[in-house]
């Protein structure tokens, strides 16, 4: 099973981090931002979908994202941005006054991998994506790194997440998807 990693440019990366601090900004401050013409193809891609987390010192202030992006990666790390800010049902929307405090990680996916041994998935490399019936969970690749998860533990969580019994990821009927992610973080 081969998930290909995502590669972008140094440059596309801080477009990328720029774009989502001008969102964010745009929102916290009522003035929508819309980005202008885009000469970067890799940032018109519809290939890769984006996560935006926002964070205010180790303080999660959103988490929101699309695995399967429907317009370009500039235009969904502008959608996940506000939505990372205004509608994480997990936290407040962000304030004005916390703008300067706030620091924005992306991660860029690559498309989903439905694998048939999700155990051969690794740690760290991979994230999961959890889907059976209607229910359905994301967990991104620094998710297990950050809570020192197996991947056993790892596939539990994202069940439980999608409010499933942890064994679900090894019913017939769930498909298990697997994804890399390029984190790109903000330099504050």
């Amino acid at each position: 099973m081969v998930i290909a990693g995502v590669k972008l440019p140094t440059e596309s990366q801080q477009r990328l981090i720029l774009t989502a601090r001008r969102a964010l900004e745009g929102i916290v401050n009522r003035r929508p931002y819309r980005a202008g013409p885009c000469d970067d193809p890799l940032l018109k891609s519809v290939r890769y979908g984006a996560f935006v987390t926002l964070f205010n010192q180790d303080e999660l202030r959103g988490c929101v994202g699309t695995c399967r992006p429907s317009v370009s990666l500039q235009d969904t790390v502008i959608e996940m941005t506000e939505a990372a800010a205004t509608r994480d049902h997990r936290v407040g929307p962000v304030h004005a006054a916390e703008l300067p405090q706030i620091c924005i990680d992306i991660s860029v996916l690559s498309p989903l991998t439905q694998v048939s041994d999700p155990l051969a998935l690794e740690v760290g490399r991979h994230g999961l994506h959890l889907a059976c019936g209607r229910k359905r969970a994301v967990l991104l690749p620094q998710v297990a790194v950050e809570y020192d998860w197996d991947m056993k533990t790892f596939l539990e969580q994202t069940c439980l997440k999608a409010d499933l019994p942890t064994d679900a990821w090894t019913w017939p009927q769930t498909r298990v998807s697997g994804f890399t992610a390029l984190v790109i973080e903000e330099k504050r």
